[in-house]
């Protein structure tokens, strides 16, 4: 027979799986969104990755909720003028001068 202390588990362990399912949602969004500013923006997803916490960060909007925004962008071509703005500031920050391949400026 199950005591109430068994029913408390139950219900915790219940909401921890619940939990770890959406992280690893969001994990794969995430990492999702990186790809496309590493394959967009010419740089590495270690780069990639700050360039979205920055993109997080100057706009006050959850990482999770930017990675969602940058994947929508690649899909559909639309994009908040916020997060926009932001990106391509960031972009400019860690994003390399020139088309690689390209002969040096001088």
């Amino acid at each position: 027979m199950a005591t109430d202390g068994d029913s408390e588990q139950v219900f915790e362990l219940q909401e921890q799986v619940r939990q770890l399912k959406e992280a690893v949602v969001s994990h794969a969004v995430v990492d999702q969104a990186i790809g496309v500013v590493v394959a967009l923006g010419r740089v590495t997803p270690d780069q990639g990755w700050v360039v979205l916490r920055e993109v997080s960060q100057h706009t006050n909007v959850k990482l999770r909720n930017v990675a969602e925004l940058i994947l929508l962008w690649g899909r559909a071509g639309l994009m908040p003028a916020q997060i926009r703005v932001a990106l391509e500031a960031a972009l400019d920050r860690h994003a390399p001068a020139q088309v690689p391949g390209a002969p040096p400026v001088r």
